[in-house]
């Protein structure tokens, strides 16, 4: 099974900015629709945000709008997640997916092992 890789989460004071980035091993990857989803402890994973193969088209949930930014290098075959503002309840493992397929919020066939992001009040 094909593994996405997270990288950049840590520790942040509420306020501040983390960026998450995630390395996709084949170049099949560059053309497909890449998400970040997230896991609070004791919560069910949600859906965070969503880039089409192209960056032409974003999608993102309400929690995040205007504070968090998708985008990617088709070149390098990475995904970002630029996050600004963070609050407490982003804290969170983060998981990069990707799937052949139109941008949205599910159906997700291909994802990371996480990356852990704890924001301090």
């Amino acid at each position: 099974q094909v593994q996405l890789v997270e990288s950049g989460g840590g520790l942040v004071q509420a306020g501040g900015s983390l960026r998450l980035a995630c390395v996709a091993p084949e170049r099949t990857f560059s053309l497909y629709t890449k998400a970040w989803f997230r896991q609070a402890p004791g919560k069910e994973r949600e859906f965070v945000a969503a880039i089409s193969w192209s960056g032409g088209a974003t999608a993102y949930a309400d929690s995040v709008k205007g504070r968090f930014t998708i985008s990617r290098d088709n070149v390098q075959n990475m995904v970002y997640l630029q996050m600004n503002s963070l609050k407490p309840e982003d804290t969170a493992v983060y998981y990069c997916a990707a799937k052949d397929g139109s941008i949205g919020v599910s159906e997700y066939d291909f994802w990371g092992q996480g990356t852990q992001v704890t924001v301090s009040s």
